[in-house]
């Protein structure tokens, strides 16, 4: 198993607050929204370097999408920031029609999502919006698993021409990647080579599929553990490559079963390659409040979690 060691402990958001800011420095095109949450996203980094290219539209989410849909016509690159549940859940109606429909060149920031939102509750915890944003036409989703890795796609997002969606979150969690570690939108990461069981992982369960994998290795079993950090478009090659070798698959993430990732992959291999496959994410519910890894581990979403999922796949090879 290869070893990562933990650089350092930061939330995901923040690597999208630096990686904005590099972006406006490289692109003066780079603009940036905000729906009254503006500290909370991160986004006060770029707005105290550019605030004449900065906008506070205020609590009005779906009036930012479409302000940003006219920016991006007009050769801007706006990036809109607020919570997931809002950027993604209240706007949808825009997105469809002025962002994915009309093929704007827009970057929506979905901060604050899933379970690890913790004590903000059901209502916030969106678990929904991986699946909202893949089935739109043109939409590119991204789903980082650190800080380094957060920077990296919201760099790649500024300089991609068409409409993305990346998701955030709000703990810190290990930052385990680095400044190195290669990252292009739509091809998966290698994290470990294995070849008894493929595990998929993206977003806050990158890690915990790791920490699995290391548990599994004590037990005699070798782990593939491969970070899907984008969502859509899926790297196809690298998921079936993997799955025809090790003949099994578990896929985690923090999102629902429904819509999500593990559908994604069920689907690939439906038609490409029959195999066993078990989730790791939330079954058919909605989460509530407390503390983040208390309700990760409550909802099946840890690396003990991960480690029985693999012990039942591989029965079903």
């Amino acid at each position: 198993m290869k070893e990562y060691k933990i650089i350092a402990e930061k939330d995901t958001r923040s690597g999208f607050g630096e990686g904005l800011l590099l972006a406006g420095k490289e692109n003066e095109n780079v603009v940036a929204l905000c729906a009254d949450l503006t500290p909370s996203v991160r986004m006060d980094l770029f707005q105290k370097e550019f605030p004449e290219r900065f906008v506070e539209v205020g609590i009005a989410e779906s009036n930012m999408i479409s302000i940003a849909s006219g920016m991006a016509l007009s050769g801007k690159i706006p990036f809109v920031g607020s919570f997931a549940a809002f950027s993604t859940g209240r706007t949808y109606d825009q997105i469809r029609q002025s962002v994915a429909y009309s093929d704007t060149n827009v970057k929506i920031a979905g901060s604050h999502a899933g379970l690890t939102l913790g004590e903000d509750g059901a209502t916030h915890q969106i678990l929904e919006d991986l699946g909202l944003m893949k089935m739109l036409p043109n939409m590119v989703v991204i789903n980082p698993c650190d800080y380094t890795q957060a920077k990296q796609a919201t760099l790649a997002a500024a300089r991609y021409q068409g409409p993305v969606y990346i998701r955030y979150g709000r703990p810190k969690v290990p930052v385990f990647l680095t400044e190195e570690t290669p990252f292009e939108i739509g091809k998966a990461l290698m994290l470990n080579e294995g070849k008894d069981v493929s595990i998929f992982a993206t977003g806050h369960l990158v890690w915990q599929a790791i920490l699995a994998a290391q548990q599994l290795e004590k037990q005699g079993m070798d782990a593939e553990v491969i970070d899907i950090h984008t969502i859509k478009p899926l790297d196809a090659e690298a998921i079936l490559k993997s799955v025809k070798k090790t003949g099994c698959a578990v896929v985690c993430e923090e999102h629902e079963y429904n819509g999500g990732l593990g559908d994604s992959i069920a689907q690939l291999l439906v038609r490409n390659y029959p195999a066993p496959v078990e989730y790791i994410g939330v079954d058919d519910s909605f989460g509530e409040s407390g503390k983040p890894m208390e309700l990760m581990a409550k909802y099946g979403l840890d690396a003990e979690h991960i480690k029985l999922a693999v012990e039942k796949v591989l029965k079903r090879k």
